[in-house]
């Protein structure tokens, strides 16, 4: 079974190049989670799990990560995974997608484009704290605290509308029109603090057509606005 909601979630990184699994777990502790690092498919065989997700890299020096998702999933079929890769061939993104992973995040990557992608996933468990950042929210309005509660509540009320405009335009095949929804969307949840749906609100927006992105956006609008307090 995975940790429970109160603990921080428990990642396997799959990852033979050093200098590429420091950074990514650095990045990945900051979330916070707790990291267990793999250099190939059998150490990662031999970690202690259970793991509340895999992040496996594509090209190991014992073998392809898609082999290696299948010896995981042989042992635990629910657990989630991520491939990533330097290789940029939509053929090969293909093929890790059908193998099963949730999505294929290219090196090298930012460390909000990472830590997006896990909370994509992961929903709740990756998040924490961080779907608001009340310090940006108030160096935006210059410290005025009063102006900043008043932002994030005309911000709430708008939320739906929005989601619903872009959920419809994704639907519609509209990438015109749901590129415009999200841009608007980006500058308001940066004066709001919205910190975790704005950077989802950007990769969807890059990957218009990621059904993946579609769906952490609806997950992480529906939690702000359970969340809300009028």
């Amino acid at each position: 079974m995975p940790a429970s909601s109160g603990t921080p979630p428990r990642l396997l990184l799959v990852e033979d190049d050093p200098i590429s699994a420091q950074f990514m777990r650095v990045a990945l502790a900051a979330l916070p989670a707790e990291v267990a690092l793999a250099a190939d498919g059998a150490q990662a065989l031999a970690a202690a799990g259970p793991f509340d997700l895999w992040l496996i890299d594509a090209n190991l020096p014992d073998g392809s990560g898609s082999v290696l998702l299948q010896h995981l999933r042989a042992r635990h079929a629910a657990t989630p995974a991520l491939a990533h890769t330097a290789d940029a061939t939509p053929s090969l993104r293909k093929a890790l997608l059908q193998a099963g992973f949730a999505d294929v995040l290219l090196k090298p990557m930012g460390v909000q484009a990472l830590q997006d992608a896990i909370r994509a996933v992961l929903g709740e468990r990756a998040h924490g704290d961080e779907d608001w950042d009340d310090a940006a929210a108030l160096a935006a309005l210059g410290g005025h605290r009063d102006h900043a509660k008043l932002l994030r509540q005309l911000f709430l009320s708008e939320l739906p509308a929005t989601r619903a405009a872009c959920l419809a335009s994704f639907e519609q095949g509209d990438e015109t029109a749901l590129r415009a929804h999200l841009h608007r969307l980006q500058a308001s949840c940066g004066f709001a603090g919205a910190r975790a749906l704005a950077g989802i609100a950007s990769r969807w927006h890059a990957s218009p057509g990621d059904a993946a992105a579609r769906d952490a956006f609806a997950t992480a609008a529906d939690r702000l606005l359970a969340n809300r307090q009028d």
